[in-house]
């Protein structure tokens, strides 16, 4: 039977000291008995001698470059021994008894190997925040989406996704998984850096046929954009270019279809941005085009070492529903 002490906290930090003094506090009182680490991609700042000076519980690891996201997770884990695993970003404020639901979880249902609580915005604590909400899907073509955030339209919580489900895909904002089945994936691609590496894990892992679930029953707080905000092109040029690769990689026998259709998709996203006057964003999508492209052999790779199961959508085109139909919400 596992217990919280069996949970590894594993948070993230680059530079992060000012996130680390006003949210590791809560982790610390609301996580019982979870060991808590701080993971450092070699900071520059002194954030790292503050946490050893001011949380002397926490367990530091120390990273020798900042590989991200991916890369930085990947080579954390690699010193974390406990049999659950909660990758959680710097910037959430969890609460009380966030982690007995999870753990319950985890007990109950051996098949389950993924998890996600609630996510709401600390900005705006009535409702959900963009990365994550209240658990991912995806469409055909890749598109990823959230109960309770549909591209910018984000619900505000009335109860209504107080409950436990199977989804798709859970946020890397805050992450549980078994430290088996992360290890029996190879945890994150590194080339991704940062976005939609946790899409692409929980990709594989419902291709190996582990379960992914959201428990409405946790409840964080996260600020979102720390890392970079949603008016930075590199954003706009991982998220365009990670989600071509996860869906090349992942995805069933019709592989070429849905990445031709994809990449017109994207070129009607890319003419948008031109009509609102951010030729960066443009670019930004034409650069993950050609960095597909580019990557094309070793995705190929990668897809031949996988397996590839049909029915992973939740709806052909989130992008048709949203646009041209107006579904705003799940």
């Amino acid at each position: 039977m596992l217990q919280t002490k069996d949970l590894a906290v594993v948070i993230l930090n680059w530079n992060g000291k000012a996130l680390l003094e006003q949210f590791l506090p809560s982790v610390l009182k609301h996580s019982n008995d979870a060991v808590i680490y701080v993971a450092d991609n070699a900071s520059t700042d002194n954030s790292i001698a503050y946490v050893s000076e001011a949380f002397p519980m926490v367990k530091i690891i120390k990273n020798a470059d900042n590989g991200g996201y991916a890369k930085g997770y990947n080579t954390a884990l690699q010193e974390v021994n406990e049999p659950l695993l909660c990758l959680l970003n710097s910037d959430i404020e969890v609460t009380e008894n966030w982690l007995r639901p999870i753990v319950l979880e985890f007990n109950t249902h051996k098949d389950t190997a993924i998890v996600q609580p609630k996510i709401l915005d600390y900005k705006a604590k009535s409702h959900f925040e963009y990365a994550g909400a209240a658990g991912g899907f995806i469409d055909k073509f890749g598109y990823p989406f959230c109960r309770g955030r549909i591209f910018d339209s984000i619900e505000e919580d009335t109860g209504q996704y107080n409950d436990n489900v199977d989804i798709f895909w859970a946020s890397g904002a805050c992450f549980f998984i078994r430290n088996s089945v992360f290890k029996a994936l190879e945890g994150f691609d590194e080339t991704y850096f940062a976005h939609m590496e946790e899409i692409d894990l929980c990709w594989r892992a419902f291709n190996s046929n582990y379960i992914t679930k959201y428990i409405g029953t946790s409840v964080v707080y996260h600020v979102g954009g720390a890392t970079l905000s949603n008016t930075n092109p590199q954003k706009t040029y991982l998220n365009f270019r990670n989600s071509l690769f996860t869906l090349f990689k992942n995805t069933d026998s019709q592989v070429f279809f849905r990445i031709v259709t994809r990449m017109l998709l994207d070129g009607v996203a890319a003419l948008r941005f031109l009509l609102q006057l951010k030729p960066a964003f443009l670019f930004a999508i034409l650069k993950a085009h050609f960095s597909f492209y580019y990557n094309l052999p070793q995705l190929l790779k990668q897809r031949k070492q996988g397996t590839q199961r049909a029915k992973y959508y939740q709806c052909k085109s989130i992008v048709w529903l949203y646009f041209v139909k107006k579904r705003t919400v799940f």
